[in-house]
């Protein structure tokens, strides 16, 4: 049961579709409820870029998804970068080691006046890895003179390795 003949479309109308479209309602279920045929809700459809084919459908879905993830990866490789920023602080400053142990089993802390060498290339890597990570999750656009900059400080703070 359509409507008559010559009912123009109104505002109301393609709002109403694109409502129902984003709500998951099929062509017949808008059309049933809108008072038109499936045709005109077809067309008012193709207007707004809308399809009720299954395909665009997952396809608009995917790339959703793509977004969300692209997303997430980005702000990933924030805190990726924060650890590598946090850790590169401490390669030069205090550091506390502790013991426990003796003959009398007992517990014993002291601070060095920064890592020992050993330590500070454990930091070291702990800041490339992050770095690395965080540059694979979210590329920089431009700079790759930087990059490499970056890289062979790093490798020179490790010692080369």
């Amino acid at each position: 049961m359509g409507a008559p003949k010559g009912k123009r479309v109104t505002d109301a109308d393609r709002e109403a579709v694109r409502r129902m479209h984003a709500e998951g309602k099929g062509r017949n279920d808008i059309a049933t409820a809108l008072g038109r045929s499936g045709r005109t809700i077809s067309e008012i459809a193709k207007s707004l870029g809308l399809s009720f084919a299954r395909a665009a459908q997952v396809r608009q879905a995917t790339e959703i998804r793509q977004a969300d993830l692209a997303d997430r990866r980005a702000a990933l490789a924030q805190r990726l970068q924060e650890v590598a920023e946090r850790e590169l602080e401490k390669v030069n400053k205090p550091h506390v080691y502790f013991d426990w142990g003796g003959k009398d089993h007992d517990f014993d802390t002291y601070e060095a006046p920064e890592p020992t060498p050993s330590d500070k290339r454990a930091l070291l890597g702990v800041v490339a890895t992050a770095v690395d990570r965080s540059l694979k999750l979210a590329p920089p656009e431009q700079d790759a003179e930087g990059l490499a900059a970056v890289d062979a400080w790093l490798k020179g703070m490790m010692g080369g390795s």
